[in-house]
């Protein structure tokens, strides 16, 4: 069992790291930015096409801010600052564009489903949309 607790605890320091606030604070970011991987896999393989969920956008955006403290703060690595330092704004951009479009959608007053804004008809109940984005359309 020595092995094992040197090959965790090496001089000391688990996984051979020396351990501090900022360290798990860019372990975090990393682990964050990650796990977009994941989820981007998981909605992918559920829906059977190409999907980049919310989701997504949420933990590109967390992962780069932590890495981005992480760099500014601790590593001071112009190169690594560089990396992370505009990563955010795509990311804010395409949740604004997710936002829009969510909003844009048409509610069915027959079964309340959401349609994309372009549709005429419920692709669930087939009922015919009229009204504003968002609301419910009047019926025919």
């Amino acid at each position: 069992m020595d092995w094992f607790h040197g090959l965790l605890w090496p001089n000391g320091h688990f996984l051979g790291i020396e351990w501090g606030w900022w360290k798990i604070i860019g372990w975090l970011g990393n682990l964050v930015f990650f796990s977009r991987f994941f989820v981007q896999w998981y909605a992918t393989e559920k829906r059977k096409q190409v999907v980049v969920p919310t989701a997504f956008w949420w933990l590109s955006l967390a992962g780069s801010l932590l890495l981005l403290a992480y760099a500014l703060f601790a590593n001071h690595d112009r190169i690594f600052i560089f990396a992370y330092a505009f990563t955010w704004i795509p990311y804010i951009r395409n949740l604004i564009i997710h936002r829009r479009h969510a909003d844009a959608h048409l509610s069915c007053q027959d079964c309340a489903t959401a349609c994309p804004p372009q549709a005429n008809f419920c692709f669930v109940c087939g009922s015919r949309l009229t009204g504003a984005p968002g609301q419910p359309r009047a019926r025919d």
